[in-house]
C-alpha cells in the first residue's frame, strides 16, 4: 500500500486549528504524525506496523491519536472544517452498520457498551450521519447496531444546520421526526410508509439525490479501520471517522 502524506495545501488547512497548549518538550512534527495516523486508518494495520522510518515511533502515533481523541480535538477539527462553508441548501440523514472486531469488546452494560450492540450482523456499531447535497459529512453519531434510525435520528437532528430541505428514507418516517424537522424551519422529504393512512407530501425528483449519503459511507469505509471497528472506546472510533471524513472531503 502507498504511504500517505499530507500535502502542503492539506496541512495548511488544518495547521492553524491544531492545539498549541504544549508543555515541556516541543511537540513532534504534526504533519508527520498526522500522516502516520491517516496511514494506519487507511491500511487497517496495527499501530506497530506503521513504517518507523517514515512516520516515526509507533508510540508517538498512537499516543497522539488517543490523547487528542480524549480531548475531542479530532471531532472539533472536523466540525470546524465542515461548518466553514456556511449553511447547506439540503441535508441528508442516514446510517450504516459496521462490524465490531472481537478486540473492540466494550463493557457489559449501561454506558460501558461503548456504542456496540447486538443486531442481525452480530456485534455492530451504527454510524449515523448528516451530509450536504454534495455528499460531504456535517455531523456523526454512534450507537449500538440495534438502535432504530428514528430513535437515533431524533438525537442527531438536534445538530441539524439551517437548511431548506432534509432528505431521509422510510426509516425516519415518524410524526415526531417530521415535527422536529419542521420546527427547525426545514421541509422533510421522506417517503411515507405503506401503512400510513395520511400520506405527507413527498417529491421523488428530490429524493433521487439521496444516494449521495450511500456513496459517502462507502468512501469512508475505504479506510479499513472504519470498515471494521477495532477501537474499544467509542471516542476513539468516532475520532477515526472524523479523521477519515476530513481527509476524504474537507482537505
Amino acid at each position: 500500500m502507498d504511504h500517505f502524506w499530507l500535502t502542503d495545501e492539506q496541512f495548511a488547512k488544518i495547521s492553524s486549528h491544531l492545539p498549541t497548549d504544549t508543555r515541556g518538550r516541543e511537540r513532534v512534527d504534526d504533519r508527520r504524525v498526522i500522516s502516520g495516523i491517516v496511514h494506519e486508518l487507511k491500511s487497517g494495520g496495527r499501530w506497530p506496523d506503521a513504517p518507523r522510518e517514515i512516520y516515526g515511533p509507533k508510540k508517538t502515533l498512537y499516543n497522539r491519536f488517543v490523547r487528542w481523541a480524549e480531548k475531542g480535538v479530532w471531532v472539533e477539527l472536523f466540525e470546524t472544517l465542515a461548518h466553514a462553508g456556511g449553511p447547506p441548501a439540503q441535508v441528508l440523514i442516514d446510517s450504516s452498520a459496521v462490524k465490531a472486531h472481537r478486540c473492540a469488546a466494550g463493557g457489559k452494560g449501561g454506558k460501558q457498551t461503548q456504542a456496540i450492540g447486538r443486531s442481525r450482523g452480530g456485534r455492530t456499531t451504527k454510524i449515523h450521519a448528516l451530509i450536504d447535497r454534495l455528499g460531504r459529512p456535517l455531523a456523526f453519531l454512534l450507537t449500538g447496531g440495534q438502535m432504530a434510525d428514528c430513535t437515533a435520528g431524533a438525537l442527531l437532528l438536534e445538530r441539524l444546520p439551517a437548511c431548506s430541505i432534509l432528505l431521509a428514507d422510510k426509516g425516519y418516517d415518524s410524526d415526531a421526526i417530521r415535527r422536529q424537522i419542521e420546527a427547525a424551519g426545514t421541509a422533510p422529504n421522506i417517503p411515507p410508509k405503506a401503512n400510513r393512512r395520511w400520506k405527507p407530501c413527498f417529491s421523488p425528483v428530490l429524493y433521487r439525490g439521496r444516494n449521495a449519503i450511500e456513496r459517502m459511507f462507502g468512501r469512508l469505509k475505504d479506510f479499513r479501520r472504519i470498515a471494521t471497528r477495532y477501537d474499544r472506546l467509542a471516542s476513539n472510533y468516532l475520532a477515526a471517522i472524523c479523521i477519515a471524513a476530513i481527509v476524504s472531503y474537507w482537505l
